[in-house]
């Protein structure tokens, strides 16, 4: 099978760093011209100097006028689009729901689920132009269990699937695709401070929620940013052509968040 995506316009939100630079990466392989906003102008920089012709613009997703903004940016450089991945999330908060500022929740749902709806408002007419395309909404395995401590992520990550399954069937006739991805804990910076922030919370070793964190997953593993990013190229190439709809699971067969 080959996935390419032999000159597909494609934007990636939160693109610098982390799972969403691992996805830019892949989709550049694959011949995608790249477009990338973020919110960390060091970790643009970075990716401007390994790569020249990936546009790239400061962008906070959960303001609707940046958003309006990059969008304009995005088509006066790419000419159009084929293709969003809303990858843009934070972690939020992690403690008992009594304890959580209105700031708090109010923040971690606008970046993980508001940010995708600017997004995607403005990426839809782009994608009727061109005949099509694919969004691709990061979600979590917290969107299919519940996460004790963890309320504003959780309930952002279950909006997500539900807001990418409405916007796939609403925009199926115009040969629009959209689907979740719903990562397990994936190796990195942010799992590490989840783990370290929720060892905090529990008073006990972070090697010991480590360990609960391996054990939720039937694989006892985490995945890895490229493992997302190859299921992100797989929806976005003509070899998902037919799947729309769909929380997809790349998570090591995790089964239970404690």
């Amino acid at each position: 099978m080959e996935l390419q995506l032999r000159d597909k316009r494609v934007l990636v939100t939160a693109g610098a760093a982390g799972i969403g630079r691992a996805i830019v990466e892949t989709c550049r392989a694959a011949g995608a011209r790249l477009y990338v906003c973020d919110i960390d102008a060091a970790a643009l920089d970075s990716l401007r100097a390994e790569d020249p012709e990936i546009g790239t613009s400061l962008c906070d997703v959960a303001d609707s006028a940046a958003v309006g903004r990059l969008f304009d940016e995005v088509n006066a450089a790419l000419g159009g689009l084929d293709a969003l991945v809303n990858n843009a999330g934070i972690a939020g908060p992690t403690k008992p729901v009594e304890e959580i500022a209105d700031e708090e929740w109010e923040r971690t749902l606008a970046i993980n689920i508001t940010g995708q709806f600017y997004c995607a408002r403005r990426a839809v007419p782009l994608l009727k132009a061109a005949g099509g395309g694919a969004i691709v909404n990061m979600s979590s395995a917290a969107g299919r269990f519940g996460y004790p401590l963890r309320s504003p992520y959780a309930a952002s990550k279950w909006a997500a699937v539900g807001f990418s399954h409405t916007l796939a069937v609403e925009l199926g006739p115009q040969n629009i695709r959209v689907n979740a991805i719903l990562p397990g804990p994936v190796a990195g910076e942010r799992i590490d401070g989840v783990i370290c922030a929720k060892a905090k919370q529990r008073g006990v070793e972070e090697s010991v929620m480590r360990d609960v964190y391996l054990d939720m997953s039937g694989m006892h593993q985490f995945v890895t940013a490229e493992d997302v990013a190859e299921m992100v190229l797989y929806l976005l190439s003509d070899a998902g052509r037919r799947i729309s709809g769909q929380a997809i699971g790349v998570d090591a067969a995790t089964y239970y968040v404690r």
